[in-house]
């Protein structure tokens, strides 16, 4: 007789199926969700352009209109969780993330090019994703570059120590 299979028995994600929940494990949605519900300030259910301006302004960083509209135009339609969790799926092609997405991920720290508030800085690590505790925020204080002078993160020397060939970009 053949099974129907059993949800616990499940060891690890499909990557088949229509259904885009199946390809991550519920730890993984429930933190996608988080991060939807984050960025959803308006708490509508979709992500419109006030949400990421207000993520923007939060995180310290000017996003022109033009910005905004071509970050919205990648889907097909309104930014729900589902649609926000298809764009992961669609991107999540392995273990590592190509250099150009890290770099992306960590110039939008920057408040002017090149710069990352410290402070700003230290309370995103703590606050989203895989929360950092004060000790990790420390360790990795130690290993980036900081002005003496102004205190300030150079983002530069931090895009270029976590991804090859980075260095001329932008």
């Amino acid at each position: 007789m053949p099974s129907k299979g059993s949800r616990s028995s499940s060891k690890k994600a499909k990557k088949s199926g229509s259904n885009v929940f199946d390809m991550f494990s519920q730890k993984q949605v429930a933190e996608f969700k988080d991060g939807f519900q984050i960025m959803d300030n308006d708490r509508d259910g979709v992500i419109g352009k006030g949400d990421l301006r207000a993520i923007f302004d939060e995180i310290g960083r000017i996003a022109s209109e033009t910005e905004l509209d071509e970050m919205l135009s990648e889907p097909d339609g309104p930014l729900n969780f589902t649609t926000f969790l298809s764009m992961f799926a669609a991107r999540s092609g392995g273990e590592a993330d190509d250099d150009d997405v890290v770099a992306k991920a960590f110039r939008a720290f920057e408040g002017e090019p090149g710069e990352i508030d410290p402070d700003n800085f230290r309370i995103m690590l703590m606050a989203f994703g895989d929360k950092f505790t004060n000790k990790e925020v420390d360790q990795v204080f130690e290993n980036i570059e900081i002005d003496e002078d102004t205190g300030i993160i150079d983002g530069d020397a931090l895009v270029s120590m976590l991804c090859a060939g980075q260095e001329d970009e932008e």
